[in-house]
């Protein structure tokens, strides 16, 4: 199974992206304060002394209550990560030096300014490039290469949770856009 639940913390605040068999852990301990989505997956247990079969339902995003897990998840900082997938898409594969649209496995990840200087593996300092343009920048400082075609940013939460979602449901997605902001790529 594929299916992602999208959690959130009592305020409705993306902390995770969590496999089903996890939310129904959050909800036999009383756990969910609220959930959202037409669709469900219906998970059966054992059967009682009466011969009723036990069975919860779980929604596609689920808002969790008094978990300090979720507590210390929402003050880390939404990581890059070490794959390029969420780079490409925040920049929807377009190369920041030459402005054309590419292939995955043409692209790569520049530093803004190189490691080589001191530049950071950070949301602010990468863009993404094709690999010809990534080549000729080499090491040289934007200025003396050519001009970002737009300009790096941090996603937003929800942004961030829209580009590591996997099979994501247009439940989540909506939940998820309504609080994008103007800026974000993912509304173009």
């Amino acid at each position: 199974m594929n299916t992602q639940i999208l959690a959130l913390d009592i305020a409705g605040t993306p902390f995770g992206w969590i496999i089903p068999q996890e939310a129904v852990r959050y909800y036999a301990a009383g756990k969910v304060a609220w959930d959202l989505g037409e669709r469900e997956i219906v998970f059966r247990g054992g059967h009682s002394r009466s011969g009723a079969q036990s069975r919860i339902a779980v929604k596609p995003i689920i808002a969790v209550a008094g978990s300090e897990i979720m507590a210390r998840k929402l003050r880390v900082e939404l990581p890059l990560g070490d794959q390029n997938d969420l780079l490409f898409r925040r920049d929807r594969h377009t190369c920041a030096y030459c402005g054309e649209k590419f292939p995955r496995r043409k692209l790569s990840r520049d530093h803004i300014l190189a490691r080589v200087r001191g530049g950071r593996d950070t949301w602010m300092n990468c863009v993404t490039s094709c690999r010809a343009c990534n080549q000729k920048k080499g090491h040289k400082l934007v200025h003396d290469f050519r001009p970002l075609v737009y300009l790096p940013y941090v996603p937003c939460r929800n942004e961030h949770f829209l580009l590591s979602g996997r099979n994501v449901l247009a439940d989540q997605h909506d939940y998820l856009a309504a609080s994008l902001p103007r800026h974000s790529r993912l509304l173009d």
